[in-house]
């Protein structure tokens, strides 16, 4: 087709071009405000293409001559004669009015022959949720923000809706807030606008229809079915009111088109509608959102329904692992509950596999920094897509795996990264981490923020409640969970006790659990035996001495050689020892000098290794005396791993531990936690641990997730775990507890913090309450089966009918209300009595009591016996009766009238006097009296069931009961009105403030009833029994309301107190709006407030870089110190107000009712640092500074980078409050402290 040469446009011609948008076949009209300039390039491009060489010297004029920022501050005069000269400024106030164009509402569509593609046509078609952005909506459907906050978002960005949020139902879009007020646009309508003179007249004048009225309830009702969850949330967020949600694209998933494709199960989109369909076709059945998988039958046909897997191993699946694959295949979230060293991992490496094919991502997240590192070393070498998120390293950031610790997925979610979009699994490795009293509620968040696109994987160790867990998460989800445990381990473990000491005894070693998991109490004696004769025979010759729990070093060392040569001996190394206390760490590795247990070869792989890894270190850094001794110790094969160690050591000593070259490792317990590091045993020190607040027993789930460590798969039959008895054998039952004890049950941490709060408040449709209700603290609330029950009783309370309330009965509600006090003050009374000594006497066999049940009106009874049991006591009693009413329920007053409270005259027969034998509960005796009669129990028992028999049933009845009857027949005679009856607080001594209330509010209560006129009234029992049905109905109705309810939420207090802090601190107004000081608070994930303050109180303006860093140490330093710091003046003022602040805000926190003490709030921040990251940031080697502070190298590398991360944060808080100085301040300090051993790069990433 020959090329047409278009003519340049002219001065008539429209300054209009098209371009087309993507390739999709949309055009957009672009004008040009002159027409003297060329038209674009017609581009594919979204806006065109680049501009080519740009003109530098006008960018320089621009930037450096136009722009009055760079003027000199001082000699303007002269500079601005120099300026003029250099160029003439045109003055333009319009371009200080920059407003961005509003969006677009249309655009232009392309029509084309469907048989040949020629154009047509062009068609003008409206373009939807056009003004939404990531400041003003939750939905996926706005606009991407910036690329620089892609990865992070911005804390002024709206999070993307969490999944499983409520959308507002039709229900509640009808039900009006306070404000919303119906406007009849019939009658009243106002004319004159306010502060007009004049209006306009609307009469009704006759208007012509040109549509049939069309009912937007209905319309919104018949298509409640196709509604689109996602664009639903949209029409609700823009406020675009209900037209919007009437006018929804209805083909957004392939099921609409009726296209069957079999991928379409994981499309969200159609998911949410087979959900709907389901529940609405099912609402009476209760759903289960955690579903447990079968895992004991072999998964047959698993090549058959993957015959593709995204992934390949080399070896063959366990059953579990194939289960979670074929789940993950469905695109459903699993929970995968397995042992140490099961495999879970090949479950994480399938969703990452899956999400590089489906062109998704992934993000890991690990509870540790150095496990991110390890696993970030791990699946860079399977998958090569891996980038890794830490607070200090940010590592290919655009990979389709993303490795980070849970805090920056939490941070992403508030702050609504992009990243989120593409996501397709979050993983949780380590989930009974949420166990963690300090960061488990970082998982809860994490887990609540999730949107709804997103599944999730969580693996954990073997916990007792992984069902309801998952249960949780599923219910807040609106998801099903899949759950796979299993407790088999793929190397089984024998558990030893081991009690030589010397080369005689280096052999006691006693099987006490066998690798089917049986306990040996043989062995358990065998090993007291051993322990018992060694200190008989040293009792003998020396005489006895106590024996403490507590061994020497001298001892120890002993005790570690002789099992070591034993152990290499079996060739059973490597060998972790798990000791609780890293000074005892460093005395056993110390003190094992003359063992040597690598062969030359070994020696030689190990310098080399050692060598190369610390190369990056500068020459001083590679003499530390950690590092020496460290090189000494490995190289016999030796090593130390806790928390003290630094952390490039820790690293060499885990990779060399895992090529096999460290055959003993001394570690405590963090080194469990970590990767999977197997060894070939695994030995502890002792099985008692110091948890912060004492000494105790190691956890069933502790010793578990340690003893796990031992054996490798696929080179151990068996792996070996051995407890050490040193001072002697442990107790049987607490070994026993120990290793067949329940693992610890995942627990709530939920807690509110202030970072939380002021997130959830910058979003006006996310609540507090909401993500209190979703915590897995308020998982017992079933919420649905309490709104089934409500309306059900709802609908009970429309069909009771109303009780009669004029003329006599109008007080009839009153005397209700009375009456239920009166009874509830009587419980509390009669529980006193029956918990008193004094109370139980008087209740003994013999009294008289006055007995009111549906039998009984006031009648007289005497006990014959009480019941021995303390929780449900009954007593059992002789009462008398009209004749013939020993049985049935006779005319004993209807008790729901409750007559017996206001009428206190005794029941006296009409006829002849009966009797009957009862079991009464302590309800049923409403006085006892002062009288006790001499009876004889047994007899009138015996008789009164001989009589109960249908032959003996017409014989008279006996002595004694004959006897009793007439004693109380006599005695109701002769008080016809009423019996006088002990007193708790007089006659039984009860003297507890309760009681003596208790006993006055019942005497008030009892007097204020006879002054109702209900009671007189012919009809009054049948009305106050309608009452009473009507208002324990309502009664309940409103408990289970009250339960639905926010006010119910264990939490809500705290909230109110908090908001209470945040308000009085100006970090937000009284209507809950964030301020400044509160969107800074946002920017900071710890002690959010104390630093807040410091930064608005300018407390950190007079230090120099390094005073600051120094002075910050006191936040991210949590131990006490021996050694006391020599510091500036300037510092010591700068602790000082740090303290105020601090003590400040503890203060006003305990005055809004927080339960911390301003004490409490002020210890918590520690000064042990601050010479030491002075000294670093003055640039003082670390060599010196280790000498400063009896804290451990590896702890004070730790607190200085993890101030890295403070730094960083107050930074970008400077920058909010626009305190350029500050900002700089900060980054300075931050390159004063990033320098040599505290930031080399970790091993792991390189």
């Amino acid at each position: 087709m020959d090329r047409i040469n278009v003519p340049p446009p002219g001065p008539v011609d429209l300054p209009l071009s098209l371009l087309e948008m993507g390739c999709s076949g949309r055009f957009e009209l672009i004008t040009h405000p002159s027409p003297g300039l060329p038209f674009p390039p017609q581009s594919t491009l979204p806006n065109g293409l680049p501009p080519t060489s740009l003109s530098l010297e006008a960018e320089v004029k621009k930037q450096f001559l136009q722009d009055p920022g760079w003027l000199p501050l001082h000699d303007t005069d002269f500079a601005f004669q120099k300026f003029l000269k250099v160029t003439q400024r045109n003055v333009n106030v319009e371009s200080l009015l920059n407003c961005t164009s509003s969006p677009l509402n249309s655009g232009l569509a392309v029509n084309r022959d469907p048989t040949t593609g020629m154009l047509l046509d062009f068609t003008e078609v409206s373009l939807e949720n056009t003004g939404l952005s990531s400041k003003n909506s939750l939905s996926l459907q706005r606009k991407p923000g910036p690329p620089s906050e892609s990865l992070r978002g911005s804390n002024t960005n709206y999070p993307f809706l969490p999944g499983g949020m409520e959308e507002l139902t039709l229900d509640q879009i009808k039900n009006k807030s306070e404000l919303e007020q119906d406007i009849d646009f019939e009658n009243d309508l106002l004319q004159v606008p306010p502060g007009f003179k004049a209006g306009m007249d609307i009469a009704n004048r006759e208007a012509q229809v040109s549509k049939p009225e069309v009912s937007l309830m209905s319309l919104l009702s018949t298509s409640d079915d196709v509604i689109d969850l996602e664009a639903a949330a949209e029409a609700k967020e823009e406020g675009q009111g209900h037209k919007e949600a009437t006018k929804l694209p209805r083909t957004n998933s392939l099921v609409d088109l009726g296209i069957k494709d079999a991928m379409s199960s994981s499309s969200p989109f159609s998911e949410g509608k087979k959900r709907n369909s389901l529940q609405n076709e099912k609402p009476e059945e209760t759903k289960k959102w955690a579903i447990p998988v079968d895992i004991s039958s072999p998964c047959e046909n698993f090549h058959k329904r993957i015959p593709h897997p995204a992934f390949k191993w080399p070896f063959e699946l366990d059953v579990f692992q194939k289960q979670a694959i074929l789940r993950l295949e469905a695109h459903d979230s699993v929970f995968v509950a397995a042992h140490t060293s099961a495999g879970k991992t090949v479950v994480a490496e399938y969703a990452i596999a899956l999400s590089q094919k489906h062109m998704t991502r992934t993000i890991y997240t690990s509870p540790i920094k150095a496990l991110s590192n390890q696993k970030f070393r791990d699946f860079k070498t399977t998958f090569g897509d891996v980038g890794l998120l830490t607070g200090d390293v940010q590592l290919s950031p655009e990979s389709s795996c993303l490795i980070m610790t849970t805090e920056i997925l939490r941070s992403m979610l508030y702050n609504g990264s992009e990243v989120i979009r593409d996501l397709e699994w979050v993983i949780f490795d380590e989930v009974h981490y949420i166990n963690d009293a300090e960061r488990g509620v970082v998982w809860e968040e994490v887990l609540i923020m999730l949107p709804d696109h997103v599944s999730i994987i969580l693996l954990s160790a073997t916990v007792p409640n992984a069902l309801e867990f998952s249960e949780w998460i599923g219910r807040i989800k609106k998801k099903h969970i899949y759950v796979i445990s299993t407790l088999k381990r793929p190397v089984p473990l024998e558990h030893y006790l081991y009690t030589g000491n010397n080369t005689k005894t280096q052999k006691e070693m006693f099987l006490l659990l066998d690798a089917t998991g049986n306990f040996l109490t043989k062995g358990y004696y065998a090993a007291v035996d051993a322990k018992k004769e060694r200190t008989s025979k040293y009792a003998q010759s020396y005489g006895t001495k106590s024996t403490s729990q507590h061994t020497t070093a001298s001892q120890d060392r002993a005790v570690w050689l002789t099992l070591l040569h034993f152990l290499s001996h079996r060739q059973q190394t490597p060998v972790v020892a798990f000791t609780f206390s890293r000074t005892r760490c460093d005395e056993n590795a110390r003190s094992l000098d003359s063992m040597d247990l690598t062969t030359s070869i070994e020696k030689a792989e190990i310098h080399s290794f050692f060598q190369k890894s610390l190369s990056r270190l500068r020459g001083g850094d590679r003499q530390l005396p950690q590092i020496v001794l460290m090189r000494d110790l490995l190289k016999r094969g030796v090593a130390v791993h806790h928390s003290g160690i630094l952390p490039i050591l820790k690293e060499v000593i885990e990779m060399l531990f895992s090529r096999g070259l460290v055959k003993v490792l001394f570690a405590t317990e963090t080194f469990a936690m970590g990767v999977n590091m197997p060894a070939r045993t695994v030995v502890f020190d002792s099985i008692r641990k110091h948890d912060g607040t004492g000494f105790r027993n190691l956890l069933p789930g502790e010793y578990i997730q340690m003893a796990g460590r031992a054996g490798r798969r696929g080179l151990d039959a068996t792996g070996t775990v051995i407890i050490l008895c040193k001072a002697g054998v442990h107790e049987m039952s607490e070994l026993h507890v120990m290793m067949l004890g329940k693992p610890t049950t995942l627990h709530s941490q939920f807690r509110l913090t202030y970072t939380m709060i002021l997130n959830l408040l910058r979003v006006e449709a996310l609540h507090v309450t909401d993500m209190m209700r979703r915590s897995f603290s308020e998982s017992h609330r079933d919420t649905q089966a309490h709104e089934k029950r409500i309306t059900q009783l709802k609908k009970t309370l429309s069909t009771l009918p109303r009780a009669a309330s004029e003329g006599q009965l109008s007080d009839l509600l009153p005397y209700y209300h009375t009456v239920t006090e009166l009874q509830t003050t009587r419980d509390i009374l009669q529980r006193a009595i029956l918990e008193s000594v004094n109370g139980l006497k008087a209740l003994s066999a013999g009294r008289v009591v006055v007995v009111n049940n549906k039998q009984h009106l006031n009648a007289l009874g005497v006990i014959l016996q009480v019941s021995s049991d303390s929780v449900n006591r009954t007593f059992t009693a002789l009462i008398m009766c009209d004749k013939g009413n020993e049985e049935g329920e006779g005319n004993g007053g209807d008790s729901r009238a409750l007559p017996h409270l206001y009428n206190a005259a005794l029941f006296i027969p009409e006829g002849p006097c009966s009797h009957t034998v009862q079991k009464l509960k302590l309800q049923d005796i409403t006085g006892i009296t002062m009288k006790t009669l001499k009876i004889i129990p047994d007899r009138i028992i015996d008789n009164y069931h001989k009589r109960q028999q249908p032959r003996f049933r017409t014989e008279p009845p006996g002595q004694a009961i004959s006897t009793a009857t007439q004693e109380l027949l006599r005695l109701a005679e002769a008080n016809a009105g009423g019996i006088a009856t002990l007193d708790a607080v007089n006659d039984l001594q009860l003297k507890s403030v309760d009681v003596v209330e208790a006993s006055m509010r019942l005497r008030v209560l009892q007097d204020s009833l006879r002054e109702f006129n209900c009671i007189h009234s012919p009809t009054f029992t049948e009305q106050f029994a309608k009452v009473k049905e009507r208002m324990s109905v309502q009664e309940e109705l409103d408990k289970l309301l009250f339960l639905v309810s926010d006010q119910s939420l264990s939490l809500l207090p705290e909230y109110h107190q908090r908001i209470k802090v945040l308000q009085s601190l100006q970090y937000v107004d009284s209507g809950g709006a964030v301020q400044l000081k509160g969107r800074v608070a946002c920017q900071i994930s710890s002690h959010e407030l104390l630093l807040t303050e410091l930064l608005f109180e300018n407390a950190l303006s007079p230090l120099a870089p390094e005073e600051s860093a120094a002075l910050l140490s006191c936040l991210v330093f949590t131990q006490n110190t021996q050694v006391e710091p020599h510091i500036t003046n300037t510092l010591q003022e700068g602790i000082d107000r740090v303290l105020s602040v601090a003590q400040r805000i503890g203060e006003l926190q305990r005055d809004c009712g927080l339960p911390q003490t301003a004490e409490e709030f002020v210890g918590q921040f520690k000064f042990g640092l601050t010479e030491v990251v002075y000294c670093w940031a003055r640039g003082m080697p670390f060599a010196e500074i280790a000498q400063l502070t009896d804290v451990q190298e590896g702890t004070v590398v730790r607190c200085i980078q993890r101030l890295d991360e403070v730094l960083k944060e107050l930074r970008q808080a400077a920058r909010i409050v626009g305190d350029s100085v500050l900002g700089s301040k900060m980054e300075k300090a931050s390159l004063a402290i990033r320098r040599d051993i505290v930031f080399t790069a970790s091993l792991y990433t390189h």
